[in-house]
């Protein structure tokens, strides 16, 4: 019979409060919330309420597994993301759902932005492209070609007030420039009509990492300490340029510059580097321009006076100028922060700048927190006042650790979760995934719940043993245990004591005892747990691990000389030595039954061995990297390790088999727990996430576990051939089309190579069947395909269009590149039918308009598609233009509609003083109020 074992799946993460990608800010409607902030946690977004620091939503979608990258929104309800394997998705705020899927990029997704009407999006990668995707279509309209390194910006230039209803009119958009910054140094101008860039320019010596746009100025930041101010003008630019250098501003920080904004509605700029400090910059009014540059030039002459010079106007004026940007953009704070700023937005919380007199910066943090500062801005400004003041208004820091978590330990009812890291412990409710206490602790590298769950102990770097109070959520005691970092610790079996192994060569035993204290000022005493030290085993070499048998008559030692050593526990005398690892032992756990023993180690291994005589039943490969952690499940040789390789591995300690790899985690796993019940395991990582992996009734059975690794092996080597070769840096050609294969192309083009077979199969049956009808009008009917009879015998040529309609629009281009030629006949021939009967008119023009273009070449030198082409234009273009009388009407009576709500809604008053001015000054215009 084939053994059969239980599935684990993911179930929760929590922990991170923000990853890698950008920050943004959605204001809040409601009096009760400050804000809400918009932050990447690895393959989920976050919503995060700053104010109450609690989560208020969380995008995610199970087959979702890469990492957040970008965000970018418009009007704070659409959102797109962009994921570490270069796919887009853009989602509603509202419902918390995916809207569409783009797949197009090979690589991160490095930079996005909506156009201002919210119909295009533009896309940057680390694979140098940059693409521009139809919201409405759910196409990728074009692929633009021309950066060398990383797209770090993108702006689409918004056309001038007077100019957005002509452009809308004229087939050209009102957005038809894009600005484009890359890691190759270089700003690029392209002209979206003609799909080509017009202008390339050397923005920083170096890398160019951020860009900026506001109005008709823009602003990119360099790997250098030094920002480039840009004046824009793609109507007739100075010397034929439409980007020109207007000055430099250099930043304090030496730092490369990671991110720049302009506030909103406020005259202020931000950047920030990869350091701890925001610096803002105060945009000054064109009156304050003059007179600093007035106040200059009077000083100047004043000194050349002084010395007896004569002054020369012309080489007073030549280096102060109204147009330096050092005059307009003045140093206004520096925000110090305590970890480095991964990203930063302006929160304007409030509508009315003038009113509140502050600026308010949100800010996520590597630490993983998310702080809200605010900056209060002086009435008047004076270069002799001293600087603004700021202050931390909220910090979202009680969701997640500042630092790895390094240990994790599960009460006895598996009801709380204890993880602890470089300065704190947090105790997690499992089952609301809340965090319910926090403590503050040394460098934590081991922990573990006493009897009763009341008590936490941690072992910390510094050798010393601390108890917490999980209840008044106080520190007990602090014991100076250990010489060196106090490795790892164990309650015993009975529960009476407590085994701590250490880096200073020693083995302690200690024993829990209750002590009454006096109450300081009073005469009453207290309970009060206490350690007391009874036995010390001294050892060769420095203590890494240690474990005792569920049975209480070995003690297991693993120690940096790679070996394991094998104690009795009441008389400490060796038994065993357990040697044949290479590097040394990370973690060992012993079975329920006392008689198996594994180990794992850096060498990537683990070995299963027998307790009886210490025999190595096996030595398994079992990771790519460092194997950190190892755990038997309760009352079963089924056990599970984690390693480096950021994969959580299932095994059968009798079989020696892998059951199941779990896949989930970002970055190297540091600690796994085990529940008590064996329901669930968790586990944590340099990622910072906690995740529960929670077991289903779902039966894994180890062949088919096999099958769909080699499965999924194949697909990935067969996308991968199907991108074709990397494009050389010779390829001149700036303008390609928008798409990858993908899975779910590759599935879709099967899907309708399948059903074209069937549907022309079907057709030629019926025909075959009519001209046997002709000659014998008793003949019998066909027998058609079961699918058809199945779907209540549809047409043919419904089936096929059905097939069509379920495939996504954004992966149907993708799809029908896969057809073959004999394929593409067939499908014209349906769409002939599909335009005879008006069936989908806007899917079949689609479909056409891509294959002609597609297959141009062959389908003009094929005379025999001639008819045919013929009978689908004719058709095509009675459909369309049925279509288009049925929009004109429709818009027609919605015009209809709005100049009626117009005039029943709104009322236009004549102003009676400006009217007799008018009169008496003999014009005929009039003015009008409308409310």
């Amino acid at each position: 019979m084939v053994n059969s074992y239980l599935r684990f799946e993911p179930d929760a993460s929590f922990g991170v409060i923000s990853s890698n990608s950008n920050l943004l800010w959605l204001s809040s409607s409601s009096s009760a919330s400050a804000g809400q902030v918009i932050v990447g946690a690895l393959e989920s977004v976050m919503v995060w309420d700053i104010k109450k620091g609690e989560k208020v939503h969380k995008w995610n979608e199970i087959d979702i597994k890469v990492e957040v990258s970008c965000i970018a929104k418009h009007d704070d309800d659409i959102f797109a993301v962009g994921y570490s394997d270069g796919s887009i998705r853009v989602w509603d705020a509202k419902t918390g759902s995916i809207i569409v899927s783009f797949n197009g990029h090979k690589t991160t997704i490095s930079a996005l932005k909506f156009d201002p009407s919210g119909t295009r999006l533009a896309s940057g990668s680390r694979d140098s492209n940059i693409i521009v995707w139809d919201l409405i279509s759910e196409v990728g309209l074009y692929r633009l070609r021309g950066h060398k390194d990383q797209i770090t910006g993108l702006e689409f230039i918004a056309s001038s007030g007077d100019d957005v209803e002509m452009a809308a009119d004229e087939d050209m958009a009102a957005s038809n420039w894009l600005i484009s910054t890359s890691k190759d140094g270089f700003i690029k101008l392209w002209d979206l009509a003609s799909q080509h860039c017009i202008e390339t320019h050397v923005a920083h010596r170096g890398e160019c990492w951020a860009l900026t746009l506001n109005n008709d100025v823009c602003m990119t930041a360099g790997g250098e300490s030094e920002l480039k101010v840009w004046q824009l003008n793609v109507k007739n630019g100075a010397d034929g340029n439409r980007l020109n250098v207007q000055g430099v501003l250099l930043r304090q920080n030496k730092e490369r510059a990671a991110g720049i904004a302009f506030h909103p509605s406020a005259p202020f700029v931000a950047c920030h580097g990869a350091d701890r400090a925001v610096e803002v910059w105060r945009i000054r009014s064109a009156e304050e321009v003059k007179k600093s540059v007035n106040r200059k030039l009077r000083r100047r002459k004043e000194k050349l006076a002084a010395k007896g010079e004569k002054a020369i106007e012309k080489y007073i004026v030549e280096d102060i100028t109204e147009h330096d940007v050092t005059e307009i953009y003045v140093p206004f704070v520096i925000v110090r922060t305590p970890a480095r700023v991964r990203s930063m937005d302006w929160a304007f919380t409030t509508p009315d700048f003038q009113k509140k007199n502050t600026l308010h910066i949100v800010v996520s943090l590597s630490s993983n927190c998310v702080e809200l500062y605010d900056i209060t801005v002086p009435q008047q400004h004076k270069k002799s006042s001293s600087p603004p003041e700021y202050n931390r208004l909220y910090a979202l820091d009680l969701p997640g650790h500042r630092t790895d978590v390094r240990s994790l330990a599960l009460s006895s009812d598996d009801r709380m979760l204890a993880t602890a890291s470089n300065g704190s412990l947090k105790v997690w409710n499992v089952k609301t995934t809340n965090c319910i206490r926090t403590f503050d602790c040394g460098y934590a590298l081991c922990s573990t719940f006493l009897p009763g769950d009341s008590i936490l102990v941690v072992g910390t770097k510094s050798g010393q043993i601390e108890m917490f109070d999980v209840a008044s959520s106080a520190l007990l005691d602090t014991i100076d245990a250990h010489d060196g970092a106090l490795w790892s610790l164990q309650v015993s079996p009975d529960g009476k004591s407590l085994v701590t192994g250490s880096a200073d060569k020693s083995v302690k035993f200690w024993n829990f005892r209750i002590v009454q204290e006096e109450i300081p000022g009073t005469r009453r005493t207290m309970s009060r747990m206490k350690l007391q030290h009874t036995r010390t085993l001294e050892l060769t070499d420095d203590v890494l691990s240690l474990r005792q048998s569920p049975d209480g008559k070995y003690i297991a030692v693993s120690l940096l000389d790679n070996t394991i050593k094998v104690f009795f526990v009441d008389t400490l005398k060796f038994f065993l030595n357990l040697y044949g690892h290479k590097l040394p032992v990370l973690s060992m756990d012993i079975s329920h039954d006392s008689k198996l023993l594994i180990s794992c180690s850096a060498d990537k291994n683990i070995k299963i061995w027998g307790l009886d005589f210490g025999d190595c039943h096996r030595s398994i490969f079992a990771h790519q990297e460092s194997i950190m952690a190892v755990q038997f499940e309760p009352n079963s040789h089924y056990f599970f390790s984690a390693s480096k390789d950021r994969l959580i591995k299932y095994w059968d300690g009798d079989k020696f088999e892998n059951i199941q790899k779990l896949d989930g985690h970002h970055s190297e796993i540091w600690a796994i727990a085990i529940a008590n019940s064996g329901e669930f395991v968790v586990s944590a990582s340099h990622d910072r996430s906690i995740r529960i992996w929670q077991q289903t009734d779902d039966p894994i059975f180890l062949e088919e576990e096999r099958e769909k690794e080699l499965e999924e092996l194949y697909e990935s080597t067969l996308i991968s051939s199907l991108d074709g070769p990397e494009r050389s840096e010779s390829d001149e050609v700036t303008t390609a089309a928008a798409g990858k294969q993908t899975v779910e192309t590759l599935v879709a083009g099967e899907r309708i190579v399948e059903a074209l077979d069937l549907g022309v199969a079907d057709i030629e049956l019926l025909e075959q069947h009519d001209i046997m009808k002709k000659n014998n009008q008793n003949a019998a009917p066909p027998s058609r395909n079961a699918v058809l009879v199945a779907l209540d015998n549809i047409a043919a040529e419904r089936y096929v269009l059905d097939v069509l309609e379920k495939i996504k629009a954004s992966q149907l281009q993708d799809a029908l590149l896969l057809l073959p030629f004999e394929k593409v006949l067939s499908l014209l021939r349906f769409i002939n039918i599909w335009a005879e009967k008006g069936w989908n008119i806007t899917l079949a023009s689609r479909i056409l308009f891509f294959l002609i273009r597609l297959y141009h070449r062959q389908i003009i030198t094929n005379e025999i598609m001639r008819p045919m082409l013929s009978s689908v234009r004719e058709h095509l273009r009675g459909a369309i233009q049925r279509q288009k009388d049925e929009l004109g009407y429709n818009i027609a009576g919605l015009k209809y509609i709005r100049r009626a709500y117009d005039e029943k809604h709104t009322k236009e008053f004549l102003d009676e003083e400006e009217h007799k001015k008018e009169e008496e000054r003999g014009l005929k215009k009039r003015v009008f109020t409308t409310i």
